[in-house]
């Protein structure tokens, strides 16, 4: 499983001119699922998301203190095979290592609802849809979470 995290002061998903999820600070996560993954890879990535410290303290200004729960931040979920995607050959990448979308659709709606268990607001894109996803990235913070 990968998760592209990117700490935001807004994001959303437009599908067909239509916004059809938005939130305000907090953390749009990209999802990829691969074909080995399993609820163990789900529920340590989850924690993970939840626990990282990624946001700032008003107090002190330290820029790594609060964690997305601490903030009451709000969390943009959007699947994304291509996170899978192999270049090394050829032109055209390879989609190889994503899972199938019937398994991937199927995690990654348990993923959507573990994240939901912790209270914070969860928006989500359309699983397979062609969306436009508009990111106001904070500080600019991203990183790549990686469980296999």
């Amino acid at each position: 499983m990968r998760v592209i995290i990117q700490r935001v002061t807004s994001s959303s998903v437009i599908i067909n001119g239509e916004i059809v999820a938005q939130i305000g600070q907090g953390l749009n996560l990209l999802v990829g699922i691969a074909p080995t993954d399993t609820e163990t890879e789900l529920d340590w990535m989850v924690r993970k998301i939840l626990d990282l410290r990624l946001f700032p303290c008003e107090k002190n200004g330290d820029k790594w203190e609060k964690s997305v729960q601490e903030i009451k931040g709000e969390l943009l979920v959007v699947s994304q095979f291509t996170l899978y995607g192999d270049c090394r050959k050829g032109r055209r990448p390879s989609f190889s290592n994503s899972a199938s979308p019937n398994v991937a659709e199927k995690l990654y709606n348990q993923f959507i609802d573990k994240l939901k268990n912790s209270g914070l607001k969860v928006e989500t894109g359309k699983f397979g849809a062609m969306m436009e996803v508009n990111i106001i990235n904070d500080g600019p913070v991203t990183l790549i979470l990686e469980k296999e």
